[in-house]
């Protein structure tokens, strides 16, 4: 039979990946308990924002997580519309559907869309997502009620354990329970809540949220931020 010479020659041996998954996680989890300093669970990781990234869409963000996770998000609208009705707020996201506070009544016959691109999952990608899209609302001059700020929580498996802020990819692995949830904050409004899992007496899903709404009241002054960044720097190009 003639060579392929467009492709590479493997080894004559090979063992399939399944074989070396179990042992990489193994190790990862040994590499973060081996004389690991355990984190404060009521700190934010840190937070990167920025707004009007993207020329091809009307609006657009960009957020990163201090774990390593990456949301890229574009928006699209006012359109209007081919079937009458109320506005629409059109979300896409891999893992679940979420709805920042857009002012839908501002937009009747229209349609507006949102894609967030999850570029890398180290955790709380979710939460990351719903900042991310309302960033990119706010820059493409969509109408709001405010600024929709996500925040995810997660409560480790061991006995009387407390709930952790942002938790990482490998921390929401082995949780025994999850908790996201998108917070008005100017309104001091819940928008969603997402949760589940073994989080204990109601009393501690309470703990949960105030320390989720703690942790939303936090970012938001870096969202709004880097909104304004990006409106200075609109204005500065329009002026040249």
């Amino acid at each position: 039979m003639p060579l392929d010479h467009r492709r590479l020659c493997g080894p004559e041996e090979s063992q399939p990946p399944a074989l070396w998954a179990g042992t990489a996680a193994e190790d990862e989890e040994d590499q973060e308990g081996a004389g690991a300093v355990p984190r404060d669970p009521c700190a934010l990781r840190p937070l990167f924002a920025r707004a009007g990234l993207l020329s091809q869409a009307q609006g657009s963000a960009y957020v990163e997580l201090g774990s390593g996770t990456k949301v890229l998000c574009a928006a699209w609208g006012p359109r209007e519309a081919a079937e009458p009705g109320p506005g629409r707020l059109l979300c896409e996201f891999r893992r679940a559907p979420f709805a920042p506070a857009v002012r839908l009544g501002r937009y009747p016959r229209a349609r507006l869309a949102v894609s967030a691109l999850l570029l890398q999952d180290g955790g709380s990608a979710l939460a990351a997502a719903v900042s991310a899209a309302a960033l990119a609302l706010a820059d493409a001059g969509v109408e709001m009620y405010d600024l929709a700020v996500g925040c995810a929580l997660c409560r480790p498996p061991a006995p009387a354990a407390s709930w952790m802020l942002q938790p990482a990819e490998p921390e929401e692995r082995r949780a025994a329970a999850r908790l996201t949830l998108a917070l008005l904050p100017a309104l001091n409004q819940v928008s969603a809540v997402l949760g589940g899992g073994r989080g204990g007496p109601p009393e501690d899903w309470a703990q949960a949220l105030r320390l989720g709404l703690d942790g939303c009241h936090r970012q938001y002054p870096v969202l709004r931020q880097s909104l304004l960044r990006a409106a200075q720097r609109r204005d500065a190009a329009a002026a040249a």
